[in-house]
């Protein structure tokens, strides 16, 4: 089989992991444990590395959308000799509704044939390879018809509701016929080998309760603003990035997806960034999802803990553990031969400033949502932040693109210092006796100083990525969000053109600097936001439909797209840029605030 496109796959999730399945039949990443552990499909990152194919024998012309605000995913092909369905979904516990979504997801994958029309011939191809596809199983049939999986700490158990499942030696092979009218289940479900039996569902009506499941999710959260369709998508693609048992939303599904092709800058996405968090708060709002933001909130302030004079981890993984040091997979040969292939993310370790005053921001976005007081912890925290940035502001860093060269005084790291300090002193009325808001405002007013003076370069007219550079940077397109400066100050409007003339492409898209290779779907957006804020709404508008047309055909973005051939590269699904979808919507009602 041909190794399909980043834009070619589909996104299901259960709130616990997810899935990807390609416009060819082919389910090609999962890890059905949580999004953090081993995949048992990873044909995504290596041909050999698992994978579960069940389309038409033939060729076939694909149509496929989201059943309406869920993850439910129908795949119709047409064939010469008729039509047929395949309807995907990770199955939601039997009677969830509203936020029990994902709560104890049985981790069990669904896959309904329906024939259309005709009589199309089928093949099932079913060959698991656990833990990133170092294992191969051992298959056996059961009485019942089932097939079991057993590999190291894996057990794997297919069940078929039409043809007799065979075994191979390492895979279950078989041709099946569907006719118009007919309709054929199959479901596989993970347990771990020596832990409780995997769930036995019937996969017909389990899809039909993962339907309502989704549906009442997305009943109780209403959205009215533009482009509300869009919108409400993205928010139900960040639902299902929520690890449900802690509320930590994943940055993206998949790991070690390139930012080009047969590059080297493939990275570990399945954690949560606490970089996203103010912005992440934001689109939960925004979405109508006030319960999502809560948890989130609540994650966040038990995986930071109490603050000391170590810096915050600008991530964490999903049930807050610190330490998720980075390992290469040298067997596995990479996306497109883009290799290492990396589990672990050694951005932990960085140095990065603005960590602190994205927390103290969100904080202050949910301030009048925490009440009048504060508890002793979330007081602690906000102080000890605070104090972090007021002690270490002047330090150069990594950088929000954590790059993993040299430190530098990066522009956006220092903007958000200004927030940290600018936000804890409007909340120090709520946060007790060691809040010192006299000495952090005067801190504060220096930090912008500093901005203002060393973060403009008069020859290109527009503030720059770092104090000293001429590069140009998107990231301080954050200026006028973050309410450091208006978009209508004259600097920051020259700064503003300079990213969209020198940054900017026909196709919408902006890059982060002059020499990255592709549009990154972010900063597109945050230029969105900033024109709009600017008093160029019809701008905007036209810039915000451009980047609608860069997902895939069933609405899903991954971090980047290539500029010549606009396909998506980088992780998939990434959180990052559904947020900034879902913000940038919400900027044509809003265009002040911070």
């Amino acid at each position: 089989m041909d190794q399909p496109t980043i834009s070619d796959y589909g996104f299901l999730s259960d709130c616990r992991s997810g899935a990807l399945v390609g416009r060819d039949g082919s389910v090609d990443w999962w890890c059905p444990d949580r999004f953090d552990a081993p995949s048992v499909f990873g044909r995504l990152l290596d041909s050999e590395a698992g994978y579960w194919r069940l389309a038409p024998l033939g060729p076939s012309r694909v149509q496929r959308a989201y059943r309406p605000d869920t993850l439910v995913l129908r795949t119709v092909h047409h064939t010469p000799e008729g039509s047929v369905a395949v309807t995907d979904a990770l199955a939601a516990e039997v009677g969830a509704r509203g936020h029990q979504l994902g709560m104890n997801s049985p981790a069990v994958l669904l896959r309904v044939v329906e024939g259309l029309s005709g009589r199309v011939r089928m093949g099932l191809d079913f060959a698991p390879r656990p833990e990133y596809g170092l294992l191969t199983p051992y298959l056996h049939e059961k009485p019942d018809g089932a097939v079991v999986a057993v590999a190291g700490p894996v057990a794997l158990t297919l069940r078929s509701g039409g043809p007799a499942l065979r075994a191979g030696p390492d895979r279950v092979r078989q041709e099946f016929e569907v006719a118009a009218g007919q309709c054929i289940g199959f479901d596989l479900a993970y347990a771990p080998l020596y832990g409780a039996p995997p769930a036995r569902l019937d996969p017909l009506t389990t899809l039909a309760e993962t339907v309502q499941a989704w549906e009442a999710y997305r009943e109780s959260h209403g959205y009215d603003g533009p482009y509300a369709e869009q919108v409400r998508h993205g928010a139900t693609v960040l639902t299902g990035l929520t690890y449900a048992r802690s509320g930590a939303v994943a940055a993206a599904l998949t790991t070690s997806l390139p930012e080009r092709r047969g590059d080297d800058r493939n990275y570990d996405y399945r954690y949560s960034w606490l970089r996203d968090f103010a912005m992440t708060m934001r689109a939960l709002w925004v979405a109508a999802c006030p319960s999502e933001a809560d948890r989130l909130f609540a994650w966040a302030a038990r995986s930071i803990g109490r603050v000391g004079n170590q810096p915050v981890p600008v991530l964490f993984g999903l049930e807050g553990e610190r330490d998720i040091s980075e390992h290469e997979l040298d067997h596995l040969r990479g996306y497109a031969g883009s290799r290492p292939v990396r589990t672990g993310n050694d951005a932990w370790r960085q140095r990065q400033l603005d960590v602190p005053g994205e927390v103290i921001l969100g904080v202050w976005r949910m301030h009048e949502h925490l009440g009048e007081t504060f508890d002793e912890e979330l007081r602690e925290m906000v102080v000890g932040l605070a104090e972090q940035v007021a002690a270490t502001w002047r330090l150069p860093d990594r950088g929000m693109w954590e790059t993993r060269d040299v430190d530098r005084h990066y522009l956006s790291s220092k903007v958000f210092c200004w927030v940290g300090l600018h936000r804890a002193v409007e909340l120090a009325p709520k946060l007790g006796e060691r809040a010192d808001a006299r000495r952090w405002a005067a801190i504060r007013d220096e930090i912008r100083e500093t901005v203002l003076r060393d973060g403009w370069n008069d020859r290109i007219g527009a503030y720059t990525g770092s104090f000293g550079s001429a590069e140009l940077d998107a990231s301080v397109l954050l200026l006028p969000m973050m309410r450091f400066l208006p978009a209508t100050d004259p600097r920051m409007r020259s700064t503003i053109e300079a990213v969209e003339r020198e940054l900017g492409t026909d196709q919408g898209l902006v890059r982060r600097w002059g020499s990255d290779p592709a549009g990154f779907v972010i900063c597109s957006f945050w230029l969105v936001e900033c024109l709009t804020m600017a008093g160029e709404e019809d701008r905007a508008r036209r810039l915000f439909e451009q980047m609608l047309g860069h997902a895939n055909d069933v609405g899903l973005f991954a971090e980047q797209v290539d500029l010549s051939t606009g396909e998506q590269l980088g992780n998939m699904p990434q959180a990052l840029s559904h947020i900034g979808l879902i913000n940038a919507a919400w900027r044509f009602i809003d265009p002040i605030s911070g």
